[in-house]
């Protein structure tokens, strides 16, 4: 059975900088200056990613699966 990889993006033209996804997910995001940016862009399975792009008020958080968007839920 092979193992689920999402792929992990932060907009950094439309992050604000709020921190709510290095807040919820510090070993996924971090803040980098004025925005925040993802860890690593890849990464297994993990529903902190999609609590943090659906908790994203710029919705600037993209996670993949594969060419499927899975974050931000509608």
């Amino acid at each position: 059975m092979t193992a689920v990889t999402w792929r992990v993006a932060v907009d950094p033209g439309l992050c604000m900088g709020s921190g709510m996804c290095a807040a919820l997910a510090p070993d996924l995001f971090r803040l980098e200056g004025s925005h925040a940016e993802a860890v690593r862009q890849e990464t297994a399975e993990d529903e902190r990613a999609l609590d943090a792009a659906d908790s994203c008020p710029a919705l600037a958080i993209v996670v993949r699966d594969g060419e499927r968007t899975v974050g931000p839920r509608p």
